[in-house]
Order: structure tokens, then C-alpha cells, then sequence
């Protein structure tokens, strides 16, 4: 237990922030930037003091990830809790999702310094309210901001007369044996799985939550190393799993997982190296957590995930619930419905027993279980939810958003058949088909989405489409 002067000077901050405008570094759902370009230590001191102040926490629980950069951030971000009197449990390096287990289970607001899949010289804070409630824009980001950008320009807050203290505290052990309390893999059959930790913090966490399983785990890049020697830790882009892909099929492996770079997310690849579509992966989880629930329940998935998803919940007794993408609109909704899971296309997935927060390494042990329950390889395990021919997110960049969306509405809510809705972006269903286009909220981008019954209904839907938009 340790005064936080020892860390810093006493008053004030302990240097000059970076910079003064926030606008490019504070985002929608986290802080994200490069180091020390865009932020420093100074500045996460400040967004320690703010965060603690907009928490009105006693208490806060902090962690990180492998970057060269996090420890010290990780450090400053407490140094400016503690001198506002807030005490401060670090955690030390930890996946995104460890930090949520920690905020869950100590019931204390958290803060996790990484900056997920970006590149090495990027850093970023990832913040939740006690239980792991998020912080977004509308949950109090905006606040923590607007606080760090006065103190910029009128100087930080004086110390509290009684400074914080710092605890140090080891959660792996802890966080893996809740993980694996809600799912049983002790009696699956034995099975080889690859997983690519892609130099991230799956690396730390994979070794404990599945050791002592009937798995022989064959590991790719576990080496924790921030600056991503082997390929960049974002399995969404097919680039990052090609080595996993090769490695399944040379081990003659069962299955193969990646996690991202704060291990938050897992992505699965089948026996014969083909990637599993995230939105199966939400399906099978969907009908298992249903199960798991007498067969019933509130299943929440984003409007860019598969039909497969709400028509497998419906078989399974669940009630599915079609939400905004991005996490802050799951996780609110899954709150208001008491939903028991949620999915999400990028491989997000949330669970009710998880606080409602996101592990990649919780889905990860579904299928483990799945798998290991019955005899068929995964194929055929994940054949049942996978239906429909996907075209995948595909980029445009366009001059004027709004213009290319009312050129797609004009042409397409003319069919017959269609129906059209705005909850985010422009989607356009029929019986056989559907397509979402969305604007991104920080680029001059469009993102289309399409799904279809057969690959050549929705080949015909995507070259439509894009030509609209590209026009």
C-alpha cells in the first residue's frame, strides 16, 4: 500500500499534456491516439483526475496492456486518481475483458490502457463505470473531456488533502476460474486447437484459462510484444489469419482461435482453415446461453449481423432484439431488456452473467464445449448456422453521405417487396435479400453490408449497391 507522492509531485501534474485539443483523440467509446504525438503521461494524469471525478469513485481499479507505452500511462492515469484523493487497485498487464471482470467483481469503476488492434505507436483508455457499466460519449466521456480540456487551460485541480493509496492485485487466476465456472469443458473429449495471440494479451490469459483442459493448445505469437512483429492483432482483416489458417491444417487441428490485440475478441477458424463467420459464432452461443436458460430469454444482435442469428434464437425459445452497431448501444440495451447475450459482426460478444460486458474468451470456450460434446468436426458443427450467402463490410469514400443514402432509398424502397428502415444508416430487407449502409462517424466513408440467400443474389445486390454509392 503505497502513498501516491512517492509517484509524482505533490501538487499538480507532473509535466506539460501534449497537446490542448482533444477532438481527435477522444472518440465516440474510448480515448485512442498516438503516443506522444497526440497524448502523453501528463495528459492521461489529467483524464485520471477527470475520470475520477466524474465517477464520484472512492475507489478505481486500473490496468494494461503489452505496448511499450501502456505501464507508464497506465501509471500516470492513476497518479492523477490518487491525488484526488481516489484509492487506486492495479491490476498490472491484463486482457480488456479481465479489466471488466475486475470491475465487475470488485464493484469498482476501471480503466484499461490499450489500444486494441491500431498499431504499435497508438495508445488508448478504455473506461467503464463500477460493475463495467460504459463510458461512452453519452455516459460520461463527454464530461471527462470536457473537464481535462478546462484543467488544460486553467490549470489542474489542487491534491486532495489526503492522497489515495495504491494497492497491486493479481486477478488472472481469479478472472479464469469464473470463465470457466460458466462453462464446463471438463468433460469434453480431447481436442487440438491453434490459437494466435497475435503478440497480444492473449498471450498472458490463454495458458491460464485453458490449461488443465482436455486441449493440447498449440501456440502462435504468444510473445507478449506491443509493437506486433509478426502481423498486426486484428483478425477481422484476413491478412492476420493467414498463418493461423496454414498452421490448422498442418497440426491436423480441431480448430483455431485468434484473439486481437487487448484479447477482447476471438475469432474462429474450422478444421480445414476456413474462417467462421462471427455471426455463427453469436447463433451457436445464442442457443446454448438460451439453453442454459430453460430456453428462454432476450438475445441482442446489431443490424449487421446475420438473419441466421434472430432465426436461430426464435428456434430456440429466445426473443431476439436487432440494435445500432457498436458496443455502447448492445451494452445499453442488453441492460434495459435484461438480455442474457449479445453478438456483434466484429466478434464482440456479451454476456448477462459478464456484466452485460464483452469476452471474446467466454465465446471461445462455448465452442470449445460445443465441439468437445459431439463427435463431428466443426464444419459441420457451425453448417447449421451458417444460411446465407454474406458480402462482408465494404468501404466507400464519398464526398457527400447523406446525398449517396437518399440516391439508395429512392431506388429501393420502389420494389414491391422491400422495407426500408433508418435505425442506423439505410437498410433494405426483402424475403431473399438485404443490405445496411451506414456513415462512419469519423471518416468520409460509407459501409455497406449485404446478405442473401445464395452467393449469386447477393454478388448482383453488392455490385448494385456499390455502383449507387460510387456514382
Amino acid at each position: 500500500m503505497t502513498r501516491a507522492g512517492i509517484f509524482g509531485p505533490p501538487n499538480g501534474l507532473s509535466g506539460r499534456p501534449a497537446v490542448a485539443d482533444l477532438s481527435q483523440l477522444v472518440k465516440a467509446y474510448d480515448v485512442r491516439g498516438v503516443v506522444p504525438d497526440q497524448w502523453d503521461e501528463a495528459l492521461a494524469e489529467l483524464f485520471g483526475a477527470a475520470f475520477a471525478e466524474v465517477t464520484d469513485a472512492t475507489a478505481i481499479v486500473v490496468g494494461h496492456d503489452m505496448r511499450p507505452s501502456s505501464p507508464a500511462l497506465s501509471r500516470a492515469f492513476a497518479r492523477g486518481a490518487l491525488n484526488r484523493g481516489v484509492d487506486v487497485t492495479e491490476i498490472g498487464l491484463c486482457s480488456t475483458d479481465q479489466l471488466y471482470y475486475a470491475s465487475g467483481a470488485l464493484d469498482l469503476p476501471g480503466a484499461m490502457f490499450t489500444a486494441s488492434h491500431n498499431p504499435a505507436q497508438y495508445n488508448g483508455i478504455k473506461m467503464c463505470r463500477a460493475g463495467a457499466a460504459p463510458v461512452g460519449q453519452d455516459t460520461g466521456l463527454a464530461d471527462i473531456r470536457a473537464l481535462a480540456e478546462r484543467w488544460l487551460e486553467s490549470g489542474a485541480p489542487a491534491p486532495a488533502a489526503a492522497p489515495g493509496t495504491l494497492t497491486a492485485r493479481d486477478t488472472l487466476q481469479d478472472y479464469a476460474g469464473y470463465l470457466r465456472s460458466l462453462v464446463d469443458l471438463t468433460a469434453i473429449r480431447p481436442l487440438k486447437v491453434v490459437v494466435d495471440a497475435g503478440n497480444g494479451m492473449g498471450g498472458h490469459t490463454v495458458p491460464t484459462v485453458l490449461g488443465g483442459l482436455p486441449l493440447t493448445v498449440v501456440p502462435m505469437y504468444f510473445e507478449l510484444d506491443g509493437t506486433f512483429p509478426n502481423h498486426e492483432a486484428n483478425p477481422l482483416d484476413p491478412a492476420n489469419i493467414v498463418d493461423l489458417r496454414k498452421r490448422v491444417v498442418q497440426e491436423g487441428a480441431d480448430l483455431g482461435l485468434a484473439f486481437d490485440g487487448d484479447a477482447d475478441r476471438c475469432f474462429v477458424v474450422d478444421e480445414n482453415g476456413d474462417p467462421v463467420s462471427p455471426s455463427a459464432v453469436t447463433a451457436l452461443v445464442a442457443a446454448r446461453e438460451l439453453a442454459r436458460n430453460g430456453g428462454t430469454g432476450t438475445v441482442i444482435h446489431n443490424l449487421i449481423t446475420s438473419r441466421t442469428v434472430a432465426e436461430v434464437v426464435r428456434e430456440h425459445g429466445g426473443t431476439p432484439v436487432r440494435t445500432r452497431v457498436g458496443h455502447s448501444f448492445i451494452k445499453a440495451e442488453m441492460a434495459r431488456s435484461g438480455a442474457i447475450f449479445g453478438g456483434e459482426h466484429s466478434a464482440h460478444y456479451y454476456f448477462k452473467d459478464f456484466w452485460n460486458a464483452d469476452t471474446g474468451m467466454l465465446a471461445a470456450l462455448h465452442v470449445l464445449a460445443a465441439l468437445g460434446t459431439q463427435a463431428a468436426p466443426l464444419s459441420t458443427l457451425f453448417a447449421e448456422y451458417d444460411r446465407y450467402a454474406g458480402s462482408g463490410e465494404i468501404n466507400s469514400t464519398v464526398t457527400d453521405q447523406q446525398a449517396r443514402l437518399a440516391a439508395l432509398r429512392t431506388v429501393y424502397e420502389a420494389l414491391p417487396d422491400a422495407t426500408v428502415d433508418t435505425l442506423d444508416g439505410l437498410t433494405v430487407s426483402t424475403p431473399t435479400w438485404w443490405f445496411n449502409v451506414r456513415p462512419s462517424n469519423t471518416e468520409p466513408l460509407l459501409r455497406l453490408n449485404t446478405e442473401a440467400k445464395d452467393e449469386t443474389t447477393m454478388t448482383r445486390i453488392r455490385d448494385e449497391v456499390l455502383a449507387i454509392i460510387r456514382a
